[in-house]
């Protein structure tokens, strides 16, 4: 996508992720989900 503002030309282009990206962005994303299952468990009301 290009847009032109004044004279600005400003690109965006989708980021091509390579097979370790993708390997580490499940990794953060199972530890999250982890660590959020966590507190839900040590918050919810008794």
């Amino acid at each position: 996508m290009t847009l032109n503002i004044l004279f600005l030309t400003v690109t965006i282009k989708k980021r091509q992720l390579s097979a370790e990206d993708i390997m580490r962005e499940q990794m953060i994303k199972k530890i999250q989900d982890q660590n959020r299952d966590r507190q839900f468990s040590m918050y919810r009301p008794f």
